[in-house]
């Protein structure tokens, strides 16, 4: 059976970009895990359960998966997992990745077996593509070097932070764009699209939430599911 497991933050997650791929994968038949940093239960993004931030749909149905999935409901610690044991690895974002995901090493080491390797393939959404910042391969080279990524954009920080780049007093230490630029990534969040999902080799990433389901389904077809 065709296995994924998810990296989803104790310090908020966005909802849709969980839930999308979650929910997709076990319904094309994938097994899923999750895995935290702590093995905590993972933390949903007030804001991404917000009806009037994202729509009362979104709201009550990422609501309804992030109190009722079992899975998401009894995770690993990042360091009991295994991600070689896996087809795919997949890290949802939110800017809660910023702090407890992006720069875990249990959580580099997997998104390296992943893609660094001939097996398996990962997906990373949004604000957790900032992982791409700070995962080397085993020659020391940035996994993210020469491929053609998209992510969260420094644009729709605006109006998020403030000034002092502060979300709800709590200070961000990097915009991900920045970071995956300065590591050689090729950056392009198409920001006239609709969606965006760039496929490079065994590395899919997602712009953001409106990307999910689209990142989901393209996830599916790199696993030939």
């Amino acid at each position: 059976m065709t296995r994924a497991l998810f990296f989803v933050s104790e310090d908020g997650y966005w909802g849709e970009e969980c839930v999308e791929p979650l929910t997709t994968l076990k319904d094309a038949g994938v097994d899923v895990d999750v895995t935290t940093p702590a093995g905590n239960p993972p933390v949903v993004d007030d804001r991404s359960v917000d009806p009037e931030e994202v729509g009362e749909e979104t709201a009550e149905r990422v609501l309804d998966v992030h109190e009722n999935d079992p899975d998401l409901n009894d995770p690993e610690p990042f360091a009991a997992v295994d991600a070689s044991e896996y087809d795919a690895v997949v890290f949802p974002g939110g800017h809660g990745t910023v702090w407890d995901v992006n720069q875990d090493v249990h959580a580099r080491d997997a998104l390296r077996t992943a893609v660094a390797g001939d097996d398996g393939v990962a997906l990373v959404v949004c604000h957790a593509v900032g992982i791409l910042a700070f995962t080397r391969d085993d020659d020391g080279e940035f996994v993210v070097d020469g491929r053609s990524v998209t992510g969260f954009p420094n644009a729709w920080e605006d109006g998020i932070v403030d000034d002092h780049d502060r979300l709800d007093g709590r200070k961000l230490p990097y915009y991900v764009e920045d970071e995956v630029i300065a590591a050689g990534g090729n950056w392009d969040a198409e920001l006239d699209a609709e969606t965006s999902v760039t496929v490079d080799g065994d590395l899919v990433t997602a712009r953001g939430p409106g990307s999910s389901a689209a990142a989901a389904d393209v996830l599916l077809d790199e696993l030939d599911h």
